[in-house]
């Protein structure tokens, strides 16, 4: 393992940046670094998408956020296109900042910047690589998760990791919840990262690949509540699918979806799993 201050000695104090991001999730981590004066050469975010009935084009949240502020944005259909790779290498920028982007970038392009590309990761690498580390996390009732800065290579989530910080997941949280506070940490993890990066605090560590855990993406092929598991892992799978996709259970022939949950102590009913022992309307 080497000091980044020794791989980075000439790391500039307000280096130029390429931002990659898409979805909520990295907004705070975009606005951190407009509201602190580093230099962002562009956004690089995914095609406005089209929504709802009318198929109406939105942009994502982070081309929202960089349109605000009058930041250049960039929307390659693949970012393994040549024009855009090429307009990338045409800005020569000091780092490429990835948090939550959604599509596979090819070692060409990471190689582009000076220092490298530098990704955010909810998860203590190398535990949960891929694209769902926040509800597998929480579908295996994990009690701790946190968030990686990482020196992006061609393998998913496989880099060097420069810096960790650990955080509790509540009893009863879910990951909507989870997701809302591991975006607003992102941010300072990120800001943290490049200051160790320019004063050389900083010791980059390769990932133990043996240790290494998958977090799949998540489809409707497991939001079936199976009622015969455990109290405990039911209420972890709710609590992973909430706000999306929602656990699902069949009542009177039709799917109905679950959101929240929590397990409480108490004297055991005798009632099929899956009864509903009481309700109330709100």
């Amino acid at each position: 393992m080497a000091p980044v201050s020794n791989l980075n000695k000439d790391f500039p104090a307000y280096p130029k940046i390429v931002f990659m991001g898409t979805p909520d999730y990295a907004v705070p981590s975009l606005e951190i670094l407009i509201k602190q004066g580093y230099m962002i050469q562009a956004v690089v975010t995914q095609p406005d998408r089209p929504v709802g009935r009318s198929k109406k084009l939105v942009p994502s949240p982070v081309k929202r956020v960089a349109t605000r502020f009058g930041l250049e944005v960039l929307q390659p259909e693949k970012p393994s296109d040549k024009a855009f790779y090429e307009g990338i290498r045409d800005l020569s920028p000091d780092l490429l900042v990835v948090v939550a982007f959604g599509q596979i970038l090819k070692k060409d392009l990471l190689e582009i910047p000076r220092w490298g590309a530098l990704n955010i990761h909810a998860s203590l690498l190398p535990k949960y690589r891929g694209a769902a580390p926040i509800q597998r996390a929480i579908i295996n009732d994990e009690t701790k998760t946190g968030l990686s800065a990482m020196r992006m290579e061609e393998g998913l989530d496989t880099g060097p990791v420069l810096l960790q910080e650990e955080v509790l997941i509540g009893f009863d949280e879910t990951a909507g919840e989870l997701h809302d506070r591991l975006a607003l940490l992102s941010g300072d993890i990120l800001v943290k990262t490049i200051e160790g990066m320019r004063n050389g605090q900083l010791i980059e560590k390769p990932q133990e690949g043996s240790e290494a855990t998958y977090a799949p993406k998540i489809d409707r092929t497991i939001s079936f509540i199976n009622w015969n598991q455990p109290a405990s892992t039911i209420s972890a799978l709710i609590r992973a699918l909430d706000p999306w996709p929602g656990a699902i259970t069949p009542v009177g022939g039709k799917d109905i979806k679950l959101f929240s949950s929590k397990v409480v102590e108490g004297e055991a009913l005798d009632l099929s799993p899956g009864r509903i022992a009481e309700h109330s309307v709100e």
